[in-house]
């Protein structure tokens, strides 16, 4: 597979650069695809993840909460999303997907800067 998790490209002029919003939105997408240690590539340490039920600070817990998922999901649950909407403004990227029949409805809002995710908000809906 690809170097997905690469977190900075170099332009022409051979100095690095953040990757755009949308290129660390592509990259997180691809990520969920390979595991957690690829998708904790998007993030620092002053990242914060929020969801319904709880806060995610700095990469620990991050990485805690990203590691529950996947041992909660079927195998190869991200290979099968189906992406309702996306949108990117400037350092803000949403997507609203789903994954039937595990989520009905899913939407993630990202703050990215500097290449990295600074912060992300998380919400799904399932019937089960």
């Amino acid at each position: 597979m690809s170097n997905a998790a690469t977190a900075v490209h170099s332009p022409a002029a051979g100095k690095a650069a953040p990757m755009t919003t949308e290129a660390v939105l592509q990259n997180h997408l691809q990520a969920a695809r390979i595991g957690v240690d690829a998708i904790m590539q998007d993030y620092t340490d002053q990242s914060v993840l929020i969801t319904h039920d709880a806060t995610y600070r700095g990469l620990a817990e991050i990485r805690r909460f990203f590691t529950a998922l996947f041992e909660e999901l079927p195998a190869g649950f991200f290979d099968t999303v189906t992406m309702q909407r996306q949108e990117i403004v400037g350092e803000v990227a949403y997507i609203l997907w789903q994954r039937e029949p595990v989520i009905t409805q899913a939407t993630d809002t990202f703050v990215v800067r500097n290449g990295k995710i600074l912060v992300q908000t998380f919400a799904a809906y399932s019937r089960r």
